[in-house]
């Protein structure tokens, strides 16, 4: 490996991330690679700390902006302490969840526009994932996959504001196609893998040597 390889996943809550991320560490499992696997936020102690803070139902009165600039700075954290380092080493990091989520989520569904971008460029220090795995699914009904109880600040937002979000993620993959990989998540657990581990086998061949 002559350099690292960073991966994200990205996708409405409840779209199936977390078992597509499996299937993606399996790959690089079944070829013998060790991988970084994190997620966003968190990822380091204060990441995970600052994560507990911005998903607690609890705090309703947060303010937009303040939930932009938590996200922000757990990420600025994340990527001095493990991606960035784990890259220099030549490593594989996959991560559930980078940049495109605020973006997404504050940018779009909140409405605070580009502002979210500027924070996190500073955030993210130049470090963007090669390519990222865009899981599409009608928000509406990826949340009707989680229980009530079961959801965080965020995933309790009305409909209302998932759509806006989702419409974001799908802007998000017009701007950068050479990076983004839509997947139409409604498939089966198989189709959807197959998919994943064709693009996956793309980006091996291009930084083995």
């Amino acid at each position: 490996m002559k350099k690292g390889i960073f991966i994200s996943v990205e996708g409405s809550d409840g779209s199936g991330k977390s078992t597509q991320i499996e299937n993606i560490k399996k790959f690089f499992k079944d070829k013998g690679i060790d991988i970084v696997f994190t997620r966003e936020p968190g990822g380091t102690q204060i990441g995970e700390i600052l994560r507990n803070l911005v998903l607690d139902k609890n705090l309703k009165e947060m303010d937009d902006m303040t939930e932009a600039l938590v996200y922000a700075a757990a990420r600025a954290q994340h990527v001095a302490q493990v991606i960035k380092p784990a890259l220099n080493e030549g490593k594989i990091v996959i991560c559930d969840r980078f940049v495109d989520s605020s973006i997404a989520y504050q940018g779009y569904g909140r409405g605070l526009g580009e502002s979210v971008k500027i924070i996190n460029d500073f955030a993210i220090a130049g470090c963007m994932p090669d390519v990222t795995f865009l899981m599409k699914m009608d928000p509406r009904i990826g949340r009707r996959r989680i229980k009530a109880d079961q959801q965080d600040r965020i995933e309790l937002e009305k409909d209302d504001f998932h759509i806006k979000t989702f419409e974001g993620y799908l802007e998000l993959e017009r701007q950068y196609p050479d990076r983004i990989v839509g997947i139409d998540a409604s498939r089966t657990i198989e189709e959807i893998k197959i998919d994943i581990y064709n693009k996956l086998e793309d980006v091996l061949k291009s930084v083995v040597e």
